[in-house]
C-alpha cells in the first residue's frame, strides 16, 4: 500500500472517529435532557399532588365571628360568647397556665389563651380516664396548649382556637392534631397604630 493511501486511510479512521466521538456526545446530551425533563416532570407531578391534596383536604373546624374583647375583672358580668366554649370575646388579664388542668378552666381565662395563639382542648365526659390520657399524650407535646375539663359540652371533645372551634365525640389523633398545627402560635391582640 503506498504511502498516500495509508495517509488518506488514516484521515478517513480519523474523521470516522471525530464523527463517532460527536455522535456519541450528542446521545449523552440527549440522554441527561431526558434525564433533567424526567426529573422536573417527576417534581412536579409530586407538587401537583401535595397541592390537590391540600386543596381538597377536608376542614372539620368551623369559624365563628370574633368578638370585640376587652380585658375584664374574673367574675365581671360581660355580653354572652357567640360559642361554647368560647373562640373570642371579652376575657381576663391573665391565661390560664399552659398545659394539662385537672380543674374546670374561667371561660374568661381561655379566651386570653386563645388571643394569645393558644388553643385549649376541653373535654366533658362522666368516666373516661382513657380519653383524657389520649388527650392528655397530645397537650404534652405542645407549648401553647391548654387542656381541661368543660361540664355541659355537648360533645365529649371540643378544640377552641381564635375564631375556630371543632367539636366531636370520638378520639382522632389526626383530627386534633391538623386543627392544632393551624392554629397554634398565632397572635390575635389588635394592635393600635
Amino acid at each position: 500500500m503506498a504511502k498516500q493511501d495509508i495517509k488518506k486511510q488514516r484521515k478517513q479512521e480519523a474523521k470516522q472517529q471525530r464523527v463517532l466521538q460527536q455522535r456519541r456526545a450528542e446521545q449523552r446530551t440527549l440522554v441527561g435532557r431526558v434525564a433533567l425533563y424526567a426529573a422536573v416532570s417527576g417534581v412536579l407531578l409530586v407538587f401537583a399532588y401535595w397541592a390537590y391534596g391540600k386543596l381538597t383536604e377536608k376542614i372539620t373546624w368551623n369559624t365563628v365571628q370574633t368578638l370585640p374583647s376587652p380585658h375584664i375583672p374574673l367574675g365581671t358580668s360581660h355580653p354572652p360568647y357567640n360559642s361554647d366554649p368560647p373562640t373570642s370575646g371579652p376575657h381576663t388579664d391573665g391565661i390560664a397556665r399552659w398545659g394539662v388542668h385537672t380543674e374546670v378552666i374561667p371561660k374568661e381565662m381561655q379566651v386570653h389563651n386563645l388571643e394569645d395563639g393558644g388553643v385549649v382542648i376541653n373535654y366533658a365526659c362522666g368516666d373516661c380516664p382513657e380519653l383524657v390520657d389520649q388527650l392528655k399524650a397530645i397537650a404534652g407535646r405542645y407549648d401553647r396548649v391548654v387542656l381541661a375539663p368543660y361540664p355541659g359540652l355537648d360533645r365529649k371533645i371540643a378544640l377552641t382556637a381564635w375564631g375556630r372551634i371543632d367539636t366531636f365525640d370520638e378520639f382522632d389523633e389526626g383530627r386534633i392534631t391538623k386543627f392544632i398545627k393551624a392554629h397554634i402560635g398565632i397572635d390575635h391582640h389588635t394592635r393600635s397604630r
